[in-house]
């Protein structure tokens, strides 16, 4: 990062704003470009002395990743792209469908057009839990968004750009999660849970970031990475926040699942783990057609990390119910502590 020029789609994002708090810790970046839709949030960020550091130009940009024009002015002279901008409530895409296909489709592919115009070397989409085996309409979106960057990398032509994807499960206490959502409702003494068998998967902010950055480092051009984190039951998220609160189970939302899956039993033939994390490959890399791959599969596995990795065995799958790594009650307090503000 030192020395590049970065852009932040969805910016003033929790998860923008860890990383460029992050990347200014860290690195001696020359620019850092701030690209979101919402001036009040941008002008909250630019009084914060934690957004700051001498020698680093700090550039705000006003714009939606809707609008392709706007993308191209901000992209000029980038060299990396972190494309976190996304519509992600589920319900609310449930009940806005065209919108969160809007932003979230044609909005991703916005960015990839802009992203080989002006000329960007490396590009890392965010993605999600729910784009595996999706049940919701934003599921189905980022899925469809997976695929656009993956395949980016066939159309790039002579350009030296490459384009990846992370894919990760709930961030702990990012905004409109569950567990800001149990603080509040904290407040009433009654918290109510979807189904007590519910689970999911957990990253911090901060592990967030820092898959990321390493991604950045390790990607070669197509890949999706996964990171192996632990999962939580739901029950105990309510025990670790406010044990003296009543239970009221309110019933499935629409689009929502009982377990999260990051890696599906489909996607077990084409993945490679190493010892923390996964690599879903791209479909090219596993067809008959050797001239539409992207690199040798068998180099990559032996050579990407430092420790070869191996193929997923057949039936596998990366499944917040099954995972063998689950938070205890006292962890996630700890966690939780730790890692949100208001606790």
């Amino acid at each position: 990062m030192d020395g590049k020029t970065i852009l932040v789609t969805g910016g003033t994002g929790s998860f923008g704003k860890k990383f460029i708090e992050t990347v200014l810790k860290r690195f001696n970046p020359k620019k850092i470009i701030i690209y979101s839709r919402d001036e009040l949030k941008q002008f909250e960020m630019q009084q914060e002395p934690r957004f700051k550091k001498d020698g680093v130009l700090m550039r705000y940009f006003i714009g939606d990743v809707r609008d392709e024009k706007r993308l191209a002015r901000a992209m000029e002279g980038v060299d990396y792209v972190i494309h976190a901008a996304a519509l992600k409530q589920v319900p609310a895409a449930e009940y806005n469908p065209f919108e969160a296909v809007k932003t979230n489709i044609i909005g991703g592919q916005n960015v990839i057009d802009a992203c080989i115009l002006c000329g960007v070397k490396k590009v890392i989409a965010l993605s999600t839990d729910k784009a595996a085996a999706p049940i919701n309409l934003y599921g189905a979106t980022k899925l469809t968004s997976d695929k656009l960057f993956t395949a980016a990398n066939h159309y790039k032509g002579k350009h030296d750009i490459k384009f990846s994807v992370v894919r990760y499960g709930n961030v702990m206490g990012s905004r409109g999660s569950v567990i800001p959502f149990f603080l509040e409702k904290k407040k009433s003494g009654v918290l109510p849970i979807t189904d007590e068998k519910m689970t999911r998967f957990n990253i911090t902010l901060q592990e967030g970031v820092d898959l990321v950055l390493k991604s950045f480092e390790r990607m070669w051009g197509g890949e999706l990475f996964v990171p192996k984190i632990p999962s939580f039951k739901i029950l105990d998220l309510a025990k670790a926040i406010a044990p003296e609160c009543k239970i009221e189970i309110v019933g499935v939302r629409p689009g929502e699942k009982i377990h999260e899956e990051m890696i599906t039993e489909a996607d077990a033939i084409n993945t490679i783990e190493f010892d923390d994390y996964f690599v879903i490959l791209p479909s090219s890399q596993i067809g008959d057609n050797p001239q539409f791959r992207l690199w040798d599969t068998e180099k990559f596995r032996t050579t990407s990390n430092g420790k070869p990795g191996k193929f997923c065995e057949f039936g596998f799958k990366y499944n917040s119910g099954t995972n063998p790594w689950f938070l205890s009650v006292e962890e996630l307090r700890k966690l939780i502590t730790s890692a949100v503000v208001g606790y």
